[in-house]
């Protein structure tokens, strides 16, 4: 299992991935450090379950998660956390 630390878009963000869980599939889970929302969790945390190979096509786990992230900002117009005031 590794583990990374990064900074995404000024949100620090703790990466988990293990490249065999189960014996069948790959493991990666995002947490980011003040429970901030991501453009791929409002709770600030994610669990995914990839295909085994996944995560090395892209580069690794810092790579991989990134990617993911960058890609869902741009697709959703996301801009980070909203405040909405009633």
């Amino acid at each position: 299992m590794e583990t990374h630390q990064i900074t995404w878009r000024g949100i620090g963000i703790e990466i988990t991935f293990a490249p065999d869980k189960f014996g069948i599939t790959e493991h990666v889970e995002l947490r980011t450090r003040t429970r901030a929302p991501l453009p791929v969790t409002e709770t600030g945390y994610r669990s995914c379950f990839l295909v085994p190979g996944s995560v090395a096509e892209h580069g690794g786990a810092v790579a991989f998660v990134t990617a993911w992230l960058d890609h869902e900002a741009e697709r959703t117009g996301w801009s980070g956390a909203q405040l909405i005031l009633f």
